[in-house]
């Protein structure tokens, strides 16, 4: 849930610094919003209810917990061609599902999405940025990174094909061989929604009903 998002890049790194202002309208759907979050949430609860079930269908974890709960897992397909194809699922600390993001491309799209019946208004821009996700060789566990595409560009590294070895000149890691992935991630318009019920409504940043663990982050993703 890159809001959350659905941002992380350190641990010093809030999404706040990232993402533009949050929407200043209430987190409940209005008229044509309430059709779409119904069709999302018996549709994508039903495809993807585990963490499992959305590697299975090629999402990758590349986040920790965040300060709402969620934990973020991308295709790295970042233009949802239809309310059937979110580019980010999130899921809580069991693996349990807990909503999903929908983008699509700043480069094909100047202004805010007018897609699904949703009010343009809620979708907040993203910058283009790297993430990676490196397993300590000792402890096996996984640990989650991200990169401002300035220091990574400086560092001699190509956005379109990011490699490992840039994020060792970059001083990020010391060894490329504990890299498990690194992409990255464009300059989108984001839509948040959850999947688990919200009485804040669906496109609220918090869930009252989802309780962060004592390792989440302090910050907003």
């Amino acid at each position: 849930m890159l809001k959350r998002i659905v941002v992380c890049f350190t641990a010093a790194l809030a999404a706040a610094s990232l993402l533009g202002a949050a929407p200043r309208i209430s987190g409940k759907p209005v008229g044509s919003e309430a059709r779409f979050v119904r069709s999302i949430q018996a549709d994508l609860i039903h495809r993807f209810p585990t963490a499992a079930d959305a590697e299975k269908a090629g999402y990758v974890r590349y986040t920790r917990e965040d300060s709402t709960g969620a934990i973020s897992y991308a295709n790295r397909e970042w233009q949802s061609a239809d309310p059937q194809h979110p580019s980010q699922l999130w899921y809580d600390v069991t693996g349990n599902l807990l909503g999903a993001d929908f983008s699509v491309l700043q480069s094909g799209s100047a202004k805010a999405p007018h897609l699904w019946g949703v009010n343009p208004a809620r979708w907040i821009t993203i910058p283009a940025h790297i993430h990676y996700v490196s397993t300590d060789p000792q402890t096996k566990a996984d640990a989650y990174g991200g990169m401002r595409l300035s220091r990574f560009t400086a560092a001699g590294g190509d956005p379109q094909h990011p490699s490992a070895d840039t994020l060792v000149k970059a001083g990020a890691i010391k060894d490329a061989s504990v890299v498990k992935t690194v992409f990255l991630f464009p300059a989108i318009w984001d839509l948040i929604v959850w999947v688990k019920p919200n009485p804040n409504g669906a496109f609220a940043e918090r869930n009252p009903n989802v309780i962060p663990s004592k390792s989440a982050e302090k910050e907003s993703m």
